[in-house]
């Protein structure tokens, strides 16, 4: 009965320890929720992508300057019950911050996330006014030609034309317009590197750059979406034999602020890098954001025998094989003419 007994305390003595040390640990995770955590700089930005883990999201804080340890972040996320709320969007936290509170403004909490729009075919001019007119965005980059913003980037010497991925982008009020795009750059590089690696074998593109420059072109020729891998299908025909593109929106674009809205004879004479009358090949950048369809277009064009298409005027396109049949649908559907 002795040894008895003396287990039977010894238990005791271990429970008691047990509860004190869990009623520890929890005061001292309790303290750790609402106490402000340490960043790196007075506020830290982050862009959380859609599909992202809680695991990958503690660790990208650590990352970008908030000073704790990701597992504890991570656990906490789990802990809450919260976690898949978890909004994809473009944060910025300030000195102060608990990791309730960033809790709370990643499931929305005290933040009201806006959101900014970048339209498929649009120019980097375009893109960067609608980032100008976007409410409660910190305009860092308003000021930097489009070398600093892409050295900033990651990217210098890269051109910036159509290195975004057009799409709807949230935000917290005062994120950086940074944020943003950098958000949508490596967006665009995702897409982009996944078009590339499901390219059809033959296709006539020697990198995913030329993918993206031709894309553009797609993006800008199509007037309505089920035309679209057939449009690819004649600019990929026109490569094969080394016919020039003649692609108006390419020669508008060369033409910059020149342009006055109506592209006459003289302008597919004059030539330009982009006049693709002109010169072979691609131009020398893309001409607009080409959106997911348009570069899966591009790699898996419609197979065709077509060289030439013309618009109806309903947004859909006369595709032709010779330059007769062309010239028919052109004098029919531009000119009025039976």
């Amino acid at each position: 009965m002795g040894h008895m007994a003396k287990g039977m305390r010894l238990l005791a003595a271990l429970a008691a320890v047990l509860v004190i040390g869990a009623a520890a640990g929890a005061a001292a995770s309790g303290w750790w929720l609402g106490h402000p955590l340490t960043l790196a700089q007075p506020s830290v930005e982050l862009s959380i992508e859609s599909g992202a883990t809680p695991r990958d999201i503690a660790q990208a804080w650590v990352d970008a300057g908030v000073r704790t340890d990701a597992r504890w972040l991570y656990a906490w996320f789990r802990f809450s019950g919260q976690a898949r709320r978890i909004r994809a969007g473009s944060y910025e936290i300030h000195s102060g911050v608990t990791p309730r509170t960033l809790l709370e403004t990643l499931v929305e909490g005290r933040e009201r996330m806006l959101t900014v729009r970048f339209t498929e075919g649009w120019t980097l001019r375009q893109l960067r006014q609608a980032l100008a007119d976007a409410p409660e965005l910190r305009h860092l980059t308003s000021e930097w030609d489009d070398a600093r913003l892409m050295q900033e980037l990651g990217e210098p010497g890269v051109p910036a034309e159509g290195r975004f991925f057009p799409d709807t982008y949230a935000y917290t009020r005062g994120v950086s317009d940074l944020a943003v795009l950098r958000r949508a750059h490596t967006a665009m590089r995702h897409k982009l590197a996944a078009a590339w690696a499901d390219r059809a074998e033959d296709l006539p593109l020697k990198s995913p750059d030329e993918v993206l420059i031709l894309a553009s072109i797609v993006e800008k020729e199509t007037g309505l979406a089920s035309d679209r891998g057939h449009v690819a299908g004649v600019f990929v025909n026109r490569l094969r034999i080394g016919m020039p593109l003649q692609t108006d929106p390419s020669v508008i674009y060369g033409m910059g602020e020149a342009f006055d809205g109506n592209l006459r004879k003289r302008d597919l004479q004059t030539d330009t890098p982009y006049n693709t009358y002109t010169r072979r090949g691609l131009p020398p950048t893309p001409i607009a954001l080409p959106g997911m369809a348009s570069l899966q277009a591009t790699v898996r064009p419609e197979r065709t025998k077509a060289l030439y298409f013309v618009a109806r005027g309903d947004g859909s396109s006369v595709f032709s094989q010779t330059l007769n049949e062309h010239n028919r649908a052109v004098n029919r559907y531009q000119r009025g003419q039976p």
